[in-house]
């Protein structure tokens, strides 16, 4: 995208004055596929591969940096179910992926390195120095699975998940809990699922545990002055909450306009994560694999969205680069 330079003759003998336009350029969806897979082919040949030392058996043909590719591109390309969108790449991009398996032994092989994504996801977290910061927003979120009044009985999900109630929403499901951190422009760092029927200041210690000296704005569930300081005292956290009207002690107006300013951006994150690429409330899997694996290519799309448009300048959302600018010159005369 090189800026281009239009010159326009002036009569009086003027300067001319530059002015400077918006272009915008689509991405195909092929270019897409070759920046991730460089990505994550980069990632694997110097990180990913000491994961995989000791493996037995073959080295497949299809590769594993494929697969990835692939798995990370579903959110992007958010067909409902795995069986359409392979079918969608074999009949539209078979020319990139020549090798691709069949949609069986590709959920097998994505279940096999979910924890390969997930170590590609806190790699570039590390990189980029996201985990550094003191400023958090904690929060959890419903991730149903099954019908609130189906039989569970013979359901992999039966003895881990949970009956959950989500107050904002006035939502009863059967599932777990979402419990995600992350920095203020929205990017997830450390999560985690819970059953749906967890405390969510007990699930909320789990995370909270990977930082010490932090600030953590949430909603009023993490509200209690005794988990709050027992949060201090272990990790010299900081829990951050609106308070109640019946509360006894109230925080100052500043505070409070502060933490609702915060609470939208809460609102935010969780919004993108759900309603960009495949909702994460209808994940359409049926064993507790299959959904950890989902979360982790969900958690790892999200990220590498922002990547794209910090690095790359890549709106994978609408499919364009980020406006370039481009001068054209011009006479105010």
């Amino acid at each position: 995208m090189s800026s281009r330079l239009r010159c326009e003759p002036n009569q009086k003998g003027a300067f001319p004055t530059p002015r400077v336009h918006r272009r915008e350029t689509s991405i195909p969806i092929t270019d897409i596929f070759t920046i991730i897979f460089v990505l994550v082919d980069d990632w694997y040949q110097a990180e990913g591969c000491k994961f995989l030392k000791g493996k037995a058996g073959k080295k497949p043909e299809f590769r594993d940096s494929e697969v990835m590719t692939l798995m990370l591109t579903q959110d992007f390309i958010p067909f409902p179910s795995e069986t359409q969108y392979s079918g969608f790449i074999r009949a539209n991009y078979l020319d990139l992926f020549p090798r691709l398996v069949d949609q069986s032994q590709f959920n097998c092989r994505a279940r096999g390195l979910r924890l390969l994504v997930e170590q590609f996801r806190r790699y570039w977290i590390v990189c980029k120095g996201w985990h550094l910061g003191t400023h958090y927003l904690l929060d959890t979120k419903p991730v149903p699975v099954i019908g609130y009044k189906r039989n569970k009985s013979h359901s992999d999900f039966a003895g881990s998940a949970g009956y959950g109630l989500c107050i904002s929403r006035n939502l009863k499901y059967f599932g777990y809990k979402l419990v995600t951190v992350t920095i203020l422009n929205g990017i997830p760092i450390v999560y985690d699922l819970v059953p749906a029927n967890s405390d969510e200041r007990k699930a909320a210690e789990v995370v909270i545990d990977y930082f010490s000296f932090c600030d953590f704005f949430a909603d009023k569930g993490f509200l209690g002055f005794k988990w709050q300081t027992q949060i201090f005292d272990q990790t010299h956290n900081l829990i951050w909450t609106p308070q109640r009207s019946n509360q006894k002690y109230q925080n100052t107006k500043n505070l409070d306009r502060r933490l609702n300013s915060i609470r939208e951006r809460i609102e935010g994150v969780f919004h993108e994560v759900q309603n960009t690429g495949r909702n994460i409330e209808r994940l359409l899997t049926k064993t507790v694999l299959g959904l950890c694996t989902r979360v982790i290519i969900k958690m790892t799309s999200h990220l590498l969205r922002h990547l794209l448009r910090i690095d790359f300048n890549v709106n994978i959302q609408t499919f364009e680069a980020i406006p370039a600018f481009s001068m054209h010159f011009t006479s105010d005369v």
